[in-house]
């Protein structure tokens, strides 16, 4: 069976001279060298590069999902994906769906053992990356507590009397909050701590 490939192009902007058909001519003759029959082009042109939303690539990623080919072909990493996470995270979906990718000028094609072994090692530094940015957070957090700062939400003062009093005269929880100036949980959970004390201090 002749593979099915879906060839993406951008230019962030029509001036400067860039134009989107170098990108396509480049990769539909790369195509047909390779014996693969072109079944959609889509074209990105005048958006930038570092939008999460652009409405080819929408369109390329939901087709990838109802299996419409079986190669995705680019002109450049940067022509496709925004970072390097970007990248993986569509590379990481198109293998799931047992769909290849090739980038023509990083000469990336995970279609050969070559391409594959990329892809590993893409995807190994992109782990070890988000592990770092884990341990750093984890890190200044312990610091933060070394240096004795509260984390989390500040704390407020809440009367607890004064609600128990509202909830007896047949107040709904809603208007006690909305007249003390409390959110719906800091009352309901007050309420259910029913602590016998005219002020509690409670997690807003």
């Amino acid at each position: 069976m002749t593979p099915r490939v879906a060839i993406y192009a951008r230019v962030s902007t029509t001036n400067h001279g860039q134009d989107v058909t170098l990108q396509t001519r480049e990769l539909q003759q790369f195509a047909e060298a390779r014996g693969w029959r072109a079944v959609g082009v889509y074209i990105d042109d005048g958006v930038s590069g570092a939008k999460d939303s652009r409405p080819e690539l929408n369109r390329l990623m939901a087709d990838a999902h109802k299996r419409c080919f079986d190669v995705v072909a680019v002109w450049r990493f940067d022509r496709f994906a925004r970072s390097v996470s970007h990248l993986l995270r569509a590379l990481e979906s198109f293998s799931a769906l047992g769909i290849a990718f090739v980038s023509l000028s990083e000469q990336m094609d995970t279609t050969t053992p070559t391409g594959k072994m990329v892809f590993t090692v893409l995807g190994a530094v992109a782990e070890l990356e988000r592990s770092l940015i884990a341990e750093r957070v984890r890190a200044g957090l312990r610091n933060a507590r070394a240096k004795g700062k509260t984390l989390g939400r500040p704390r407020i003062s809440v009367d607890a009397m004064r609600i128990g009093r509202l909830r007896a005269q047949g107040r709904s929880i809603r208007e006690i909050a909305e007249e003390l100036g409390y959110s719906r949980g800091v009352v309901h959970k007050t309420l259910g701590n029913r602590r016998p004390i005219e002020a509690a201090t409670i997690g807003g």
